[in-house]
């Protein structure tokens, strides 16, 4: 006997593959790929249906982002959370971050600041509002070190946190651009011999 999806149901399957399909595409081509003509052709489906449910290409963008955004916090923040605060909490956010990136061959945040970075839009603020979003946590994080006595006491957190996302956006550039398949064992050493010049000499974790 067959089973009969709910119409509601059905809406919500084919709004996450949408969603899920944007995100692919944006995250290998760049957001301002997106088109819900290519989207629905991917997925063989109309392209009435994909505006039926995600509305205009800036929605689509936006509703992207959105699903990026839940990916980022529970693959990246929420692990690392778990730990003890301070530099537990920071090296397991790099990691992580490194680790997801590499995979992905790509952070929308870090893309999407190169592809706006000479326009002004909704699209450029957006990106920027979650980047600062994300350097706020981890100068929260590093702050919560230096409180715990994990990092020398003169370490400015503000350049910290500027070193850790130069060395993403060096991961992005091999990786992705080179297509250097030991991308992430660099930055991976590189990352280890740069908190090892922060880290406190009090500190054996």
């Amino acid at each position: 006997m067959d089973t009969v999806i709910p119409r509601t149901a059905k809406s919500e399957l084919t709004l996450a593959a949408i969603v899920d399909t944007a995100l692919d595409m944006a995250q290998n081509e760049g957001l301002e790929a997106l088109s819900l003509g290519e989207v629905a052709k991917r997925l063989s489906i109309s392209k009435s249906g994909v505006f039926s449910r995600v509305g205009s290409r800036e929605a689509l963008q936006q509703a992207v982002l959105d699903e990026f955004d839940r990916r980022f916090v529970e693959e990246i923040f929420k692990p690392a959370m778990t730990l003890p605060r301070g530099l537990p909490r920071l090296n397991a956010m790099i990691r992580n971050w490194l680790r997801r990136t590499s995979n992905e061959v790509g952070c929308l945040y870090i893309a999407g600041a190169f592809e706006y970075d000479d326009v002004d839009n909704p699209m450029r603020d957006r990106i920027k509002q979650n980047i600062m979003q994300w350097r706020g946590m981890l100068h929260r994080t590093v702050e919560q070190a230096l409180e715990e006595g994990q990092l020398r006491p003169d370490t400015d957190p503000e350049q910290l946190v500027f070193e850790l996302y130069c060395l993403m956006v060096g991961l992005m550039h091999d990786a992705r651009f080179l297509r250097d398949p030991k991308a992430l064992e660099r930055v991976q050493t590189a990352y280890e011999r740069l908190i090892s010049t922060y880290r406190s000499f009090n500190y054996h974790g």
